[in-house]
């Protein structure tokens, strides 16, 4: 059974919510993703929210960008953590859609992460699953310890080559 749903408003959503699956996936945590839009099939929506627990999971992260009404309504029909990423839309920059998902109204939280902030929506999903996952925990332990690791691998490249050539090779 799933642990995660993955849910965004549109297939142009798929690079960020991407992002959350490969982290999902790279931890061991299962997951499901759809496409569903809020506002364009209401009774597809309202079925996947409802059913979300029934059908296992334990987080949903929603990504939506411009209203933004994904995240916020899972969390009114859902009754465990949402999780909402806003996307970072052409018009205003995703700024419309952090809004959006962020005020909510009083009983009706969505724990929001960055606009266009996939990889730590699904690092929080992670996380809020692993209250009760030792194994799961120990993953993500290690995950923190290889962030870790490759800051400190860039940083004895930058002070072995300096920064003219670490910056060259970065543009490879």
């Amino acid at each position: 059974m799933a642990k995660v749903g993955i849910v965004m408003g549109s297939d142009s959503d798929m690079p960020v919510m991407a992002q959350a699956a490969a982290v999902l996936e790279k931890l061991g945590v299962e997951f499901e993703m759809t496409i569903i839009s809020a506002h364009r099939e209401p009774d597809v929506f309202f079925e996947y929210a409802k059913s979300a627990e029934a059908r296992g999971y334990k987080v949903i992260i929603a990504g939506a960008g411009k209203a933004a009404h994904l995240p916020g309504m899972c969390a009114a029909l859902f009754s465990m953590p949402v999780i909402g990423i806003p996307m970072k839309t052409s018009d205003l920059g995703g700024v419309d859609s952090l809004y959006s998902i962020v005020q909510m109204p009083s009983g009706i939280p969505v724990a929001t992460v960055a606009i266009n902030g996939g990889a730590n929506a699904g690092i929080l999903a992670a996380k809020i699953l692993a209250t009760s996952d030792g194994e799961l925990l120990g993953r993500l332990k290690q995950y923190s310890e290889d962030l870790k690791n490759d800051v400190v691998k860039k940083a004895e490249k930058l002070d072995e080559v300096g920064y003219k050539a670490y910056l060259e090779g970065m543009k490879k």
